[in-house]
């Protein structure tokens, strides 16, 4: 565990979601420049579109990646622990967009009055290609994404502890609206 993924126990992701802390930090930066560092928090309205995602990836080895909200519908009463935002497996090296995506990346949408959410990037280095068996979730649809369990699926699919991570906090702002009008299937 480096210094920075410390952040991960001092946050309580350690142990919300994971057992152990990631061993590096995922460079992670949206389209407006926007960097997630650790905790720092980042609105609603900026995190919207599909980051750029990269970590210290072996060119032949396969990956897992998963953003996930523990915090759903609040930290104190996350009775949809975890509320799973973006799932996308058997990624060639670092290039995402090569990868079988399982659930299609949503941005944050905490509800009004309900504090700061913790949005929680991890990459698995997988043993092998994954044949999975999950529902496919469109990014037009919230069903299917709450009480999604990451370690339930690092053990299902024998991923290990995360090679990378990151985090940011976000809480409500005027765009969640339009993501909830999003996520209902209405246009």
């Amino acid at each position: 565990m480096s210094e920075d993924t410390a952040c991960f126990s001092k946050h309580k992701i350690v142990p919300d979601i994971l057992k152990t802390c990631p061993y590096k930090q995922l460079k992670v930066t949206y389209g407006g420049g926007q960097v997630v560092d650790m905790g720092r928090e980042l609105a609603p309205k900026q995190v919207k579109d599909q980051p750029k995602v990269e970590w210290d990836a072996e060119p032949d080895a396969l990956y897992t990646l998963i953003l996930t909200d523990p915090d759903a519908p609040s930290r104190k009463q996350p009775k949809y622990r975890e509320w799973h935002h973006w799932l996308v497996v058997n990624i060639p090296g670092n290039q995402i967009d090569n990868g079988l995506v399982l659930t299609a990346y949503v941005g944050a949408g905490p509800p009004q009055g309900t504090g700061l959410h913790r949005y929680v990037f991890l990459v698995f280095k997988q043993p092998h290609m994954l044949t999975c068996n999950e529902p496919r979730i469109p990014k037009t649809t919230g069903e299917k994404r709450p009480n999604f369990s990451t370690a339930k699926f690092i053990t299902k699919y024998k991923l290990g502890d995360p090679i990378a991570g990151n985090f940011f906090q976000a809480q409500w702002d005027e765009y969640v609206p339009q993501l909830y009008k999003q996520l209902s299937g209405k246009k």
